[in-house]
């Protein structure tokens, strides 16, 4: 009897840690999609939410033309209009993800279509911490790209 009622002990723990993990891989796209809504939207307190300056917070984008940018993270939490496109949408794709207790990196890819109706392609890299219970981005990569 004790044999049985220890393997069902283990798989309810099992299943627990699974669905806990679910609601965390849940609870990053979503910030992760807030944090590209918000910034096409121009809505600086809504996207400075979804960033946590550290003195190690490093944001790299490089473009289809060859040219790399090394943004400064203050730029993240202090959006205006001259620095953001008004307008248009994206589409977050192909996530992936390690979630290591606090921390948390995420590739995606991802389709932004302007208010012109152009549209650019990235691949993205993340990086995350747990700030107060809430998932935060400390850092990304970004790697513009011509689709073929």
């Amino acid at each position: 009897m004790n044999l049985k009622l220890s393997i069902c002990i283990l798989i309810s723990l099992f299943a627990m840690e699974s669905n806990a993990q679910q609601k965390e891989i849940e609870n990053i796209k979503k910030l992760l999609e807030k944090e590209s809504a918000t910034y096409r939207s121009g809505d600086s307190k809504a996207h400075a939410s979804c960033w946590h300056i550290q003195p190690y917070s490093r944001i790299l984008v490089s473009t289809t033309d060859g040219n790399t940018y090394d943004v400064p993270p203050a730029e993240m939490v202090k959006i205006t209009e001259d620095t953001t496109p008004r307008g248009g949408s994206s589409k977050n794709t192909n996530y992936k993800m390690s979630i290591q207790g606090k921390t948390a990196w995420v590739s995606h890819n991802e389709e932004s279509i302007a208010k012109d109706g152009t549209i650019s392609y990235s691949y993205e890299i993340r990086l995350l911490e747990k700030i107060k219970n809430e998932w935060k981005l400390v850092g990304q990569s970004i790697h513009m790209y011509k689709k073929e």
